[in-house]
Parts: C-alpha cells; structure tokens; sequence
C-alpha cells in the first residue's frame, strides 16, 4: 500500500467509521483526540516515516476550516513538524513540504 492510499484509508477509519484505532498493514494505531477541542489524532508508521493526522479545526479561519464548517471531512497531515498533505473526504491533496522532505510517492 502507498503512503497516500495509506493515508486516505487512515482517514476512512478515523473520521468516517469513527473507529478508537485504525488498521494499517496488519498494525493497530491508537485515535485519541486533543485536549481542548476533542479532535481526533492519530499517530502511525510507514516505513521509517512517523506520520502525524489531525481532525481539522472547524473553529479555525482557513479554507480548510471553512470547509470543515460545511460538513466536509478533513483530516491534516505532518512529518517532522511540517504539514504534508491533508485528505478532504476521500481525496488527498499534497504540500510540497511532501516532495521537499522525500516522502514516498
């Protein structure tokens, strides 16, 4: 399986079945959700990458926000601190912070 369709399927689980883990490769990730606003997060391996995906913030004003406030699903992605891709309901969009930190295609 591909990063990116690792990614959408990460999503599928975690905010549309709403599942407490999601299941990639025959691995189990925990979702947990933050603090203050109880969006979803979840943290998992691919390959030597540790990749981080976060509910968007509805409460937020960017686009994505804003697209978050009509019903869509959104769920942001980052390595290393820099945001790489997003996928919004079902379609993954990437940054190129993707290609500039050699994530796999």
């Amino acid at each position: 399986m591909t990063l990116s369709d690792t990614l959408i399927d990460v999503w599928r689980q975690a905010l549309v079945d709403r599942k407490d883990e999601v299941e990639i490769g025959g691995r189990r990730f925990r979702v947990g959700r933050t603090r203050s606003q109880g969006l979803r997060t979840v943290s998992l391996d691919y390959a030597e990458h540790v990749i981080e995906g976060i509910e968007q913030n509805p409460e937020k004003t960017s686009r994505w926000a804003q697209l978050a406030r009509e019903g869509k699903r959104i769920m942001q992605f980052r390595y290393r601190t820099r945001y790489v891709g997003n996928v919004c309901d079902g379609a993954l969009l990437r940054y190129p912070a993707w290609k500039t930190l050699g994530l796999p295609e």
